[in-house]
């Protein structure tokens, strides 16, 4: 949300600067995320100033060129004109050199000093267009004979520099989503006076255009007025500047008009064209399911029947707090105005723009609560303005159809609890001050406590709680010291901690290159793994976010996708995160650590070529991190993991520790990535249980050397290297140390349908060196065992 400085300068007399209301805002939780100077003219006409034109001859050299001395106000120049109305005497524009103008079109231009057809220019004298006061390139400016030499223009014009706040507005703050919210919670603060802006008087009487308002629970309140004769056209420029600052654009005067009512008070209107509202007659109501209607930007819309309508007498005109209609709205042609200020209930609009998709200033307010109380003051803040604007004249007075008002929350505090819960020893007095600062008026006040009556606009403050994290913002967060001595139970939770643990994989991942995502907890339905155990979300927000992802495979492939379409290949990424299925009861949520690795392994370089990343770049850092937990010599077997075209899984008995491999084409083609993508997901809450059964044991470093044999085996294509490992390591329990894989072949040189395993073992004793006969007895009853069990030959 945005806030001009200036504006709220309208509300309340500000003495601190920008950057210190920024502060002072954050302080009491409005948090100024960022805050940026706003200029109404770009460049703020800084370095012009108001000259008078001393002398003006024809140019020597050229039929079309002037030569002037000018008077700056400090020194006399000489400047070089080309514009036909230039002549002796006059007061302008002088942009002398070094001053960077900003023309109303182009880029941007700084005056040098130069030679003009041979005659020194020592400066610009300058057109309303070049500095961007106008489209005019008629002539140079001409100001008044009054007007000051030496006076800067910006003074001149009267320009004032704008600085915007952008304030991350929490969803429960909506009282203060306007200027004048913002400016009472700085009254609060500075302890000083809300100055209201001024209205029109409207009395009350016979409506022009009467209203009817069936839905009663939608529509608790709807008040309106009738202004006849405008004159719809531009707005003045002022009224441009302040939208404009916060980033609304100008569309006509009386549209500008209740958007700027809307950021200066808060509450949303809505203006009809009144000759388009047949039989004069308003109904506020809901119509049948299915029923059409299109909106402003021109889109047909099914409606349900919940959906609060403003209608007339023979169709919708607008979709209540939401969106106007195409056929009732303001236009150029538009003579009479039919202005609605209401208070929708919030529940009935957050489902109707969330049905439609759409998001409006207005809904965004509505939908959190606006105040019930302020709609008639914001009527008559919007009639004095388009009467003063638009012209015009009010017929009928105001009409008010409020049934059942809504009452103000009532609620008691004890000055103790407050104290209590701040951790401050703050006076009773001092507290009821702060609440009475926040426009809460004290009902009764006793040495115990204090019975409130809380404002309706105040939608977050219902409980006694509320009330005292008001009087804590207030008071001001820094204010609450901090004790030099903290007395904390000690921890008993299981070791090592899984937080500590979580620290440490990450920093040996980022040690070795790759980067930390975090991914939303929401996907899109197409990524679940398992559709029958899916977690779908009752009330999503689109049809990407409906679904709780069953896997970090896919969220992980969009963040690929995104940096290869900004030309980043080379990635490697990890995230920690839940992973969410359906259960026969209920619902499971388990802890997953992913890793993807694809592009090159390194940048490229003229001395060597980059190697793409490859299922053996991410087995090893599956292998490496395995065995900084400490979880070595696990079982591997093949992965059967939706997402990817093969890989591998490591595991001890049911429980999987994690599963690696290449992720399949249709997976990259849903997430439209490019190339070859290997991943891994860690299974992060079987490893923490894993890790706590762990078993520190000292074992002496053996003194006897090892020895290593390979063998070529031939075997049938459906047979793994796992299911080799597997029966060597039965084969032989206790000198047998490694077993590894270094050459996998296949070709026209085998016979159809076999494959070649290149195989190294590693034996050691701790007791005794070993001896070739020993060694070779061990590798004949391998072979042995491979030829029986797995029908494989020796290559030799």
């Amino acid at each position: 949300m945005r806030i001009s400085y200036n504006w709220l300068k309208d509300f309340l007399k500000i003495d601190q600067s920008p950057e210190e209301l920024s502060e002072i805002l954050t302080n009491i939780g409005l948090e100024v995320e960022s805050l940026e100077k706003n200029q109404s003219i770009p460049g703020g006409l800084e370095g012009l100033v108001v000259a008078e034109v001393l002398t003006c001859e024809p140019h020597p050299n050229a039929d079309k060129l002037k030569v002037t001395t000018v008077n700056n106000g400090q020194e006399v120049l000489n400047v070089v004109c080309g514009a036909p109305n230039v002549a002796k005497g006059q007061k302008i524009i002088l942009a002398g050199v070094g001053t960077t103008i900003y023309p109303t079109e182009g880029d941007p231009f700084k005056i040098k000093k130069a030679k003009i057809r041979g005659e020194a220019s020592e400066g610009m004298i300058c057109a309303e267009d070049e500095i961007g006061l106008g489209g005019s390139h008629a002539g140079i400016m001409v100001l008044p004979e009054d007007a000051v030499v030496g006076t800067a223009a910006k003074d001149y014009f009267n320009l004032q520099d704008d600085y915007v706040f952008e304030i991350g507005l929490t969803p429960n703050r909506a009282d203060a989503a306007s200027h004048i919210g913002v400016a009472r919670d700085i009254v609060a603060y500075l302890r000083s006076e809300l100055r209201w802006p001024e209205v029109a008087e409207l009395d009350g009487g016979e409506p022009e255009i009467k209203v009817s308002v069936e839905n009663k629970d939608a529509c608790p309140r709807y008040t309106s007025t009738t202004i006849e004769g405008v004159t719809v056209g531009e707005s003045p420029q002022w009224l441009k500047d302040r939208l404009l600052s916060i980033g609304v654009r100008s569309i006509n005067s009386i549209v500008d008009i209740t958007n700027y009512v809307l950021h200066e008070i808060g509450q949303p209107l809505h203006a009809f064209d009144g000759d388009k509202v047949l039989g004069k007659h308003i109904i506020v109501k809901t119509l049948p399911q299915g029923a059409e209607f299109v909106t402003l930007d021109e889109v047909k819309r099914k409606l349900t029947d919940k959906d609060l309508m403003i209608c007339d007498e023979e169709k919708p005109l607008c979709i209540a707090g939401v969106f106007g209609g195409l056929s009732s709205g303001v236009t150029a042609e538009t003579k009479t105005v039919f202005l609605e200020s209401a208070y929708f209930n919030p529940v009935s609009v957050r489902k109707t723009a969330k049905h439609h998709g759409l998001k409006t200033d207005a809904s965004f307010r509505f939908e959190r609560g606006t105040d019930p109380d302020i709609t008639g003051f914001a009527l008559k803040r919007a009639v004095k303005l388009i009467l003063e604007i638009a012209g015009g004249k009010v017929v009928g007075g105001m009409s008010d159809i409020y049934p059942n008002p809504i009452e103000p929350y009532k609620i008691s505090i004890s000055y103790d609890r407050v104290r209590n819960l701040i951790g401050k020893e703050i006076p009773n007095e001092e507290i009821k001050t702060i609440i009475e600062s926040l426009d809460i008026k004290v009902i009764s006040n006793t040495e115990e406590g204090l019975d409130l009556q809380v404002p309706p606009y105040r939608v977050d403050v219902t409980r006694e709680v509320d009330i005292i994290e008001e009087v804590l913002r207030i008071y001001g967060y820094n204010n609450i010291e901090i004790k030099k001595q903290i007395k904390a139970s000690l921890n008993t939770s299981p070791k090592p901690d899984k937080d500590a643990v979580q620290d440490q994989i990450s920093d040996l991942l980022i040690g070795n290159g790759f980067h930390e995502i975090l991914n939303n907890s929401l996907a899109k339905a197409a990524y679940a793994v398992d559709t029958d155990r899916a977690v779908k979300i009752l009330n999503s927000l689109s049809s990407d976010l409906d679904t709780m992802r069953q896997s970090l495979l896919y969220s992980g492939l969009e963040v690929v996708a995104h940096n290869q379409k900004r030309k980043y290949p080379n990635l490697r990424l990890f995230e920690f995160g839940n992973v969410y299925f359906k259960a026969e009861t209920g619902y499971d949520e388990h802890k997953r650590l992913s890793l993807l690795m694809t592009g090159g392994l390194s940048s490229e370089q003229w001395n060597h070529d980059s190697n793409k990343v490859s299922f053996f770049d991410i087995k090893g850092v599956v292998d490496g991190l395995l065995s900084r937990l400490k979880l070595e010599n696990l079982p591997l077997q093949d992965s059967t993991t939706a997402g990817l075209a093969y890989g591998l899984t490591y595991h001890r008995g049911p429980n999987e520790f994690v599963t690696f491999g290449a992720v399949d084409k249709k997976a990259l083609k849903l997430t439209d990535v490019q190339g070859d993508v290997f991943y891994a997901e860690f299974h992060w809450d079987s490893i923490i249980k894993a890790i706590r059964k762990n078993k520190i044991v000292y074992k002496e470093v053996s003194k006897y050397p090892s020895v290593r044999r390979d063998l070529a085996i031939l075997v049938d294509e459906t047979v793994s290297f796992a299911s080799l490992k597997t029966l060597a390591e039965k084969t032989e329990r206790k000198l047998l140390k490694n077993v590894n894989v270094f050459d996998v072949y296949k070709g026209d040189k085998l016979p159809e349908g076999k494959k070649s395993y290149a195989m190294s073992f590693v034996f050691q004793d701790e007791e005794k060196t070993l001896t070739d006969k020993h060694i070779d007895s061990i590798i004949q009853k391998f072979i042995l065992n491979f030829e029986k069990e797995l029908k494989a030959e020796i290559r030799k």
